[in-house]
């Protein structure tokens, strides 16, 4: 990926946090790596070269500073909205697939060959798969050491790392410390709440519209498996080790996040779905400069800068929520929904498991398929795509995750019986991360265009819509808090 040498410096040297993780400053008579926003003195032209990432930085021989913590720094929104290859492959390596299956595991969720994807990372972010998954075990390792007390050969596995050596060697070349030297300098030793359980902060760039995000979740939220309480969001995850409960608070400048984790190894998969369900790598600054533009839409942007778009820690999951909703209101689906909810867990056993405050995974395409007809208190045919779509999950056919091919996606979910425009739509815009959907046949959508004295006819909305690209699915977001 090219940088403007340029552009880069001047957003260095006037401390800018909207670049946080857009690039990495290395500093070559230093031997440090920094983000763009360190608040150390302007290092000189000579001695600075930009990087596409922590790894590229790492690779080339420099450490992390001590001081910003650029391992810490919101990830980066190019990658968190592409649907290329490049784009799905970070987005899959921040949920931990090359340490469960290995580079051939990434390659094959990809559809592509190890060889090809090599060199397209290498290519635009300077760094093969390997480099980057490493850079990742060394910041979850970071996270484990300072937040939590598990012993430092358990903290080395639950990274990620193949042996306490390679652990010690990765976080001495990281960090230019000894893992003993971390713990002793750590920032919170008090953050470990209980076995399994650790709070961390989770970072993002300014402007956060913090109620608009906790307004949508509360909306939509489903008895059991998520509430929002005293303004923290809590609900309950399936991890690809155990289950987990989180509880994610916004503060000042960034997320307070609490995780009850069944196995340490789901840390960095944990991480990144929070990260992905409060859209917290995004660019709230780019979106807002072009919604604003819109006369239409410019006193709200004003009034309520950096609203996010929820998106989903588990695409199945999602999708089921949407084809019940389908026709009936939120409510009435909450109500079906629940009563499923209740039906699968039983039919599953489950609850020995379950975490102490009573939340639960959302259940998974074979619960679902296990669930009798009884459970689906819903027209057959609806019961029916339900099931159809969790035959094509649990068979591998359609990827609903964020790794997964968008068009391909997209083409799979509109060819099922029962699966219509707007359930495809708002599935590629919460699912997939699709930034540019506009669901202008949505009945709150046209009446947030009409609060805003905009046309709600669906086809005059969608040829206005394009003043709103690549953004669309941020407006949308806006016109269903207008209505």
């Amino acid at each position: 990926m090219e940088l403007d040498f340029e552009r880069c410096y001047r957003a260095v040297d006037s401390r800018d946090p909207r670049f946080d993780g857009w690039f990495y400053t290395g500093v070559t008579s230093t031997g440090i790596y920094c983000r763009p926003s360190c608040p150390a003195m302007t290092p000189k032209r000579r001695n600075v070269r930009f990087f596409p990432s922590a790894a590229a930085a790492q690779g080339a021989g420099l450490r992390a500073c001590r001081r910003c913590r650029p391992d810490a720094a919101p990830g980066s929104p190019q990658w968190d909205v592409r649907a290329d290859l490049v784009g799905r492959a970070m987005r899959l390596i921040a949920d931990g697939v090359v340490d469960r299956d290995g580079v051939p595991g990434l390659a094959t969720r990809l559809g592509y060959t190890e060889r090809h994807l090599h060199r397209m990372l290498r290519a635009e972010l300077g760094a093969g798969p390997l480099a980057l998954a490493r850079a990742q075990r060394a910041q979850t390792a970071r996270l484990l050491i300072e937040t939590t007390g598990l012993g430092l050969a358990d903290v080395a596995f639950a990274a990620g790392f193949g042996s306490v050596r390679q652990f010690n060697d990765t976080v001495r070349e990281v960090y230019g410390g000894t893992p003993s030297e971390l713990r002793t300098g750590r920032r919170d030793p008090a953050a470990t709440t209980g076995a399994g359980t650790l709070s961390l902060r989770l970072a993002h760039r300014p402007p956060l519209h913090a109620g608009a995000l906790l307004d949508f979740l509360a909306l939509r939220a489903l008895p059991g498996v998520e509430v929002v309480r005293d303004g923290t969001y809590h609900r309950g995850l399936r991890l690809p080790h155990g289950p987990a409960t989180v509880a994610l608070t916004p503060a000042d400048g960034h997320i307070d996040a609490t995780l009850r984790l069944a196995d340490m190894r789901d840390l960095a998969p944990a991480v990144a779905r929070c990260r992905r369900l409060l859209d917290l790598d995004a660019d709230p600054v780019a979106v807002d400069a072009t919604l604003a533009a819109d006369p239409a839409l410019a006193p709200a942007v004003a009034a309520e800068p950096g609203v996010r778009l929820p998106h989903a820690v588990d695409g199945f999951e999602l999708a089921v929520r949407a084809v019940t909703t389908q026709q009936v209101s939120l409510a009435s689906a909450r109500t079906t929904l629940t009563r499923l909810l209740a039906a699968t867990r039983t039919a599953s056993g489950a609850g020995a498991d379950d975490p102490a405050d009573g939340l639960v995974a959302f259940p998974g395409p074979a619960e679902l398929l296990a669930a009798p007809d009884t459970a689906f208190r819903m027209p057959a045919a609806r019961r029916e795509t339900l099931r159809a779509l969790a035959r094509a999950v649990a068979g591998g056919e359609l990827d609903l995750e964020p790794g997964g091919d968008r068009e391909e996606a997209v083409r799979l979910l509109a060819a099922v019986p029962g699966v219509g425009p707007w359930t495809t739509g708002y599935l590629a815009m919460r699912a997939l991360g699709d930034p540019d959907v506009a669901l202008t046949t949505d009945l709150g959508v046209r009446r947030g265009a009409a609060a805003l004295g905009l046309s709600d006819d669906p086809k005059t909305l969608s040829a206005y819509a394009g003043h709103w690209r690549p953004w669309r699915s941020y407006a949308t977001i806006r016109l269903w808090r207008a209505a």
